[in-house]
């Protein structure tokens, strides 16, 4: 029996163009001259109709499991995966030949992987066969191949063949051997059992040489994620359903599997990138002297995560922090999809990838200077910086402006509906004493005795002084020439009796302004928010309990609805006229009138940005239809009136109180329960919660107990 030498052999599988050739075996295979090291060959060779189809014709269409009963869609599938298997039979080829010094036991170890892969691409092309499809009749993709040809050294072929491809076929060889099995087909579904119990031993073989080879400083975790080099991330490592079971048949350890289990990163959509950064008026207001108080900053790190649910799964979300594998864990099982999180400090990195949107918080001075790094990249929208943030946005924000399109709105119409406030009870920006007492005054003379005073620019819930007393009091006239000694604008107007707020969340694009729902809204009595609230139809109605606080003899809802379309229409000019694009919310109220009518301020201010009624908007979409959610912050005075000592303690009585319930498939949706939306581990000063009714509630602004 003749020998081969195993460089002969390498060269024959990846360099033939013959099929048959490529996945022939020798009897006998000797290792004593493995030659010097191989150049990467652009492709390896194969016969005309298997050549790989150019790169940017795209990616091959997956047949999914709903065609799964039809034979010839059964037959593409084996067609997809057979290719998977010849290119890594070509790969391991290309590894023998590339590194010939590398020891003997790991050469051993991919011959015989080599030879597993030979008679998997073997009994595929049977399997396809008997579905009418021949090997080499469609098109295949090359992607593996220009991901792992390029190695440098052979810890690059594990972490990127074994520990990130064969890794993820754990999963997908043990669900299609399911669903194979399921529509009758037990050959097809035998042969990816067979599959996954090889592919199994493959990745411990990975793992077993990438321990040896990785610096014993790092975890498995830490070394994989920083040997894989773009476009490879630990998401291509896992298909459909995380398998656990394989994973831990093969030796991976349980950090590595919890930390995969919520690692997201694009696997081709051009993902957009999320800031939350509250502070933008602040910085629009006061310039780089602006400082947030403490307890403003402990507030703004707790909730550096919201935007992961405001953005789909491929997305970025660039926090200070990573949230822990158990919070992440548990935000996953409640069926939200989890993004890529990146560090702020390394936003610059985000800078080599094709970006399609740049979504902070709030677009403004802040934000600018840190997503500037990156918009270069930026490809699914204008680059044209000044529509990022502008003169003509930056007014968008000052509350004299909302006041200002509120007088223009009610101006224009020719006769007032009697639960529309009128253009008293609409603020004045002024920018003098002089100015300030003449509004105050103009108020009073109009019997309305009780007046507030905000900065036309600020913090939500800051910046503001009431008048209450009959005259004006030294220290607040003080305050007053304090404000215009800082050249502030303040907006003056009558304090009115609040019977129940709601916000209106919208979208501006390039098409025009979309409405994207509706939320009641809790403050407190300095107007810092609490929490909001989401009917059943909160993606088209106004709240039934703001409408209930009319208690008129006809339902007002479709006047409401008319006036807002009204609305709608003078902003989404005035937004055009900005060249705004982004996240718009209006905040309004329902209040009682001196004479005991109840009337309406359909625009108290308009923010230019995310807020938490839109959080609360998304939120809603995991929630099954017909659903009552909240979406509250909760500090430690709630927490401790709940009967918990700490935010970890106030999450396990909410766990205990209102677990989740899920409903539907194959993508559940919450029916009812309560969620924690930050980490209450490393909460400081407020922990977010999303809970779900099936019926409606009261929404107090009382902590859930």
């Amino acid at each position: 029996m003749v020998a081969m030498e195993l460089r002969e052999f390498a060269e024959s599988v990846l360099f033939t163009t013959s099929l048959e050739e490529k996945l022939r075996t020798p009897a006998v295979i000797t290792d004593d001259h493995p030659g010097a090291p191989l150049i990467t060959p652009a492709a390896p060779g194969r016969p005309a109709q298997m050549q790989f189809k150019p790169h940017a014709a795209g990616k091959s269409e997956f047949p999914g499991l709903h065609r799964l009963e039809d034979k010839a869609e059964r037959g593409k599938l084996l067609h997809f995966f057979g290719n998977h298997e010849l290119l890594a039979t070509e790969l391991m080829a290309l590894v023998l030949l590339k590194f010939p010094d590398a020891p003997a036991a790991f050469r051993k170890g991919v011959l015989q992987t080599l030879k597993d892969e030979q008679e998997h691409t073997r009994l595929y092309i049977e399997r396809m066969k008997s579905c009418g499809i021949e090997f080499g009749e469609l098109p295949v993709s090359g992607y593996f191949w220009r991901c792992v040809s390029p190695m440098e050294n052979p810890i690059d072929y594990v972490a990127s063949l074994c520990l990130t491809f064969e890794q993820a076929n754990l999963d997908f060889a043990r669900h299609f051997a399911k669903s194979f099995t399921a529509i009758g087909d037990q050959d097809t579904g035998n042969l990816l059992e067979k599959i996954y119990r090889d592919e199994i031993g493959h990745v411990a073989y990975g793992l077993k040489w990438f321990r040896r080879w990785k610096n014993p400083n790092e975890s498995d975790w830490e070394a994989f994620c920083r040997t894989l080099k773009f476009p490879l991330s630990p998401q291509r490592a896992k298909g459909l359903t995380l398998n656990f079971a394989g994973r831990k048949a093969a030796g991976l350890d349980e950090h590595f599997i919890a930390e995969l289990n919520v690692y997201s990163q694009s696997k081709g959509r051009t993902p957009s990138v999320f800031l939350f950064n509250p502070f933008a008026e602040g910085r629009i207001a006061e310039g780089k002297t602006f400082n947030p108080t403490k307890p403003q900053a402990q507030l703004a790190r707790d909730l550096e995560n919201l935007p992961q649910f405001l953005c789909r799964q491929d997305d970025v979300v660039l926090t200070g922090e990573k949230p822990s594998v158990e919070f992440l864990s548990g935000i996953k099982q409640a069926g939200f999809p989890l993004p890529e999180f990146v560090p702020l400090d390394s936003v610059a990195t985000l800078a080599e990838r094709k970006l399609g949107s740049l979504r902070p918080w709030a677009w403004g001075p802040d934000s600018f200077e840190k997503l500037k790094p990156v918009m270069a990249s930026v490809t699914g929208e204008k680059r044209d910086d000044a529509r990022r943030f502008n003169a003509g946005i930056a007014e968008l924000y000052a509350k004299s402006w909302s006041a200002g399109l509120l007088r223009k709105i009610i101006s224009s119409k020719s006769t007032l509906p009697a639960w529309l406030c009128t253009t008293d009870e609409v603020g004045v920006a002024v920018r003098s004493l002089d100015d300030a007492l003449a509004a105050i005054a103009d108020i009073r003379a109009r019997g309305q005795h009780k007046i507030i005073i905000k900065a036309a620019l600020g913090v939500a819930g800051s910046n503001a002084m009431r008048l209450f007393e009959p005259a004006i009091l030294e220290t607040q006239k003080r305050w007053l020439q304090n404000a215009f000694a800082h050249k502030r604008e303040l907006v003056v107007e009558p304090w009115l009796e609040r019977l129940m707020d709601f916000s209106v969340q919208l979208e501006m694009s390039e098409r025009g302004l979309k409405l994207c729902g509706y939320t009641g809204l809790l403050n407190d009595a300095r107007g810092q928010f609490i929490a909001n609230f989401a009917e059943a139809h909160h993606h088209k109605r106004i709240p039934a309990k703001v409408i209930s606080q009319f208690n008129a003899p006809v339902d007002v809802s479709g006047q409401l609805l008319e006036l807002y379309g009204d609305i709608f229409a003078v902003l989404e000019t005035e937004l055009k006229a900005r060249d705004f694009t982004g996240p718009i919310g209006i905040d309004a109220f329902v209040y009682r009138a001196s004479d005991g009518t109840v009337k309406l301020k359909p625009v108290v201010e308009i923010n230019p940005r995310y807020t938490m009624g839109r959080v609360l908007v998304e939120l809603m979409r995991q929630a099954c239809q017909n659903s009552f959610g909240r979406f509250q912050l909760v500090n430690p005075v709630q927490l401790r009136a709940a009967g918990t000592e700490n935010f970890p303690a106030y999450a396990r009585m909410l766990e205990q109180k209102f677990p989740l319930q899920l409903e539907g498939e194959p993508l559940p949706k919450i029916r009812s329960g309560a969620l924690c939306l930050n980490d209450p581990a490393k909460a400081q000063v407020c922990v977010a919660v999303f809970q779900v009714w099936r019926t409606p509630q009261d929404f107090s602004p009382a902590p859930a107990s």
